[in-house]
């Protein structure tokens, strides 16, 4: 049964199938609706919207309902802009408790017809088990409200630029994350969430746990070490880049010399910067490219020109080895005071109770999977200190 929820809040339960709105009494048999709700959590329910590659409605809607779809789309924008006007936060109130029911009945049963046409036209992607469960994650992270407090952060308020800045970012206390925002699966931030990926890293600070302190859990090397593993080479027990500095170069070089020489060449096929076999870049892309597509172990196929193709392979599977490992350590939380707070790139950052202290070093694990992490902690998610478990 294609089905659509009316908001995709977990408080917020409403459902319209067969043509009818319920708030009570949810029909059984649902199986198929465009996009995840938090209130509607059976697993067995497929979303269009992964189908789809994480096109908009519009952009994958059968031509005879295009016009109608866009009204309808229209006319919704219009109630979203009467309740920001009216200082009206979404977040605080389910959207049937606002917009007239017999809009909602209009506007559903288009988003069942694309629904339906997606279902009957797109091929199930390979990675929809990984998609679907990364989307349930962020999801999550997209409801947990952020603890903004700037009052012991003063110093950062120097500027006008900066205190136009943080007062901006201030009032956006979510994270938003787009989780086809690249398409190698890197992830963006949305507009009007708190820009967590490209804001300064010093201004981090402004942001408290909700718990007693944010635990990091960081890869030591992350693309350095995928290259590694998708070549099936024994990962090496220390620092990566120093490791290199010692085995790549006649000559000494310091680890952050190393470090930029090494990434230089790794992205530049025509450079001969560094001869070695430990690293074998032509072997990789012969596995993992086929000329016009690469084809990732986490099933992601991106259609890429060759001298690109290395790069998107490595940042791929490394951006989906983390969100991987994020859904496995959410997995692990559940019933936990303690959660994922945000992911930062390579870096998974927990908000974290004391009382679930005990389980620092099987989170640590679940990350590493035979990778090299370091964790840091502390009561701001810019001032953190390395752990020593």
């Amino acid at each position: 049964m294609i089905f659509q929820a009316i908001d995709d809040k977990n408080e917020c339960i409403g459902i319209y199938a067969n043509g009818k709105l319920d708030f009570k009494n949810i029909p059984t048999g649902l199986t198929k609706t465009w996009k995840y709700s938090g209130s509607i959590c059976d697993e067995t329910v497929e979303y269009g919207w992964l189908y789809a590659g994480g096109q908009e409605l519009v952009e994958c809607c059968p031509a005879e309902l295009v016009e109608e779809l866009q009204n309808a789309q229209k006319k919704a924008r219009a109630y979203v802009k009467s309740f920001e006007i009216a200082k009206i936060n979404l977040r605080d109130h389910c959207i049937y408790d606002l917009i007239p029911h017999d809009f909602l009945l209009q506007f559903c049963e288009i988003k069942n017809k694309v629904t339906e046409h997606v279902f009957d036209n797109f091929a199930k992607p390979k990675n929809y088990d990984h998609l679907d469960a990364v989307q349930k994650l962020l999801h999550k992270i997209r409801y947990q409200n952020l603890n903004i407090e700037i009052s012991d952060c003063k110093h950062l308020l120097t500027s006008t630029p900066m205190r136009t800045k943080i007062k901006k970012i201030a009032n956006q206390n979510f994270i938003d994350y787009d989780l086809f925002g690249t398409v190698t699966g890197r992830l963006t931030t949305k507009q009007n969430s708190f820009p967590m990926l490209t804001v300064k890293k010093e201004i981090r600070q402004i942001i408290k746990p909700n718990n007693d302190l944010f635990v990091a859990l960081d890869y030591n090397g992350a693309e350095v070490r995928t290259l590694l593993e998708l070549q099936g080479v024994a990962q090496p027990k220390e620092d990566i880049h120093e490791w290199n500095a010692k085995h790549l170069f006649e000559q000494d070089v310091t680890r952050d010399e190393c470090k930029v020489r090494f990434f230089a060449w790794l992205y530049d096929p025509d450079s001969n910067d560094i001869k070695t076999d430990f690293y074998d870049r032509e072997t990789l892309l012969q596995k993992w490219y086929d000329g016009t597509f690469i084809k990732t172990p986490y099933g992601r196929q991106i259609e890429v020109e060759q001298r690109k193709a290395f790069n998107y392979l490595i940042q791929s599977a490394t951006a989906d080895r983390v969100l991987d490992k994020a859904v496995k350590i959410d997995q692990a939380l559940e019933g936990h005071k303690s959660y994922v707070s945000h992911i930062i790139h390579d870096e998974i950052v927990l908000d974290y109770c004391d009382d679930d202290r005990e389980m620092i070093g099987d989170i640590k694990e679940i990350f590493e999977d035979g990778f090299m992490a370091s964790v840091s902690a502390g009561k701001d998610a810019y001032n953190l200190k390395e752990l020593k478990l």
